[in-house]
C-alpha cells in the first residue's frame, strides 16, 4: 500500500472545488493556487479518507454543509491575505 496514494485529506478536493468555483485559476498562476491551497487547508481540519464514496455515503448533510461553509470562509481568509501581500 502506498500511503499517498490510497489515503488522502477530504477538504484537499472541497478546497480545490471551491476555488474552481471562484474561477480562480483563469486569473492566478499556479504559485499562488499553490500557495491559496497551503493557507486554506492550514486552517481547517484533516479529514482522511481512502474512496470519495465513503464521504458520500456517510457523511450527514448537516456535516457537508458545515465543511463546505468552513472550506468557503478558509479559503476567502486566504485569498484577502495573499492579495494584502502582494499590494505591499
Amino acid at each position: 500500500m502506498k500511503l499517498d496514494d490510497d489515503i488522502h485529506n477530504y477538504y484537499e478536493h472541497l478546497v480545490l472545488e471551491h476555488i474552481a468555483e471562484l474561477k480562480l485559476p483563469l486569473a492566478n498562476d499556479d504559485d499562488y493556487i499553490a500557495d491559496l491551497c497551503c493557507l486554506a487547508l492550514n486552517q481547517l481540519p484533516p479529514r482522511y479518507i481512502r474512496y470519495e464514496v465513503d464521504m458520500s455515503f456517510y457523511l450527514a448533510q448537516s456535516e457537508r454543509q458545515q465543511m463546505e461553509m468552513n472550506t468557503q470562509n478558509a479559503v476567502n481568509k486566504a485569498i484577502r491575505f495573499l492579495d494584502k501581500k502582494t499590494r505591499k
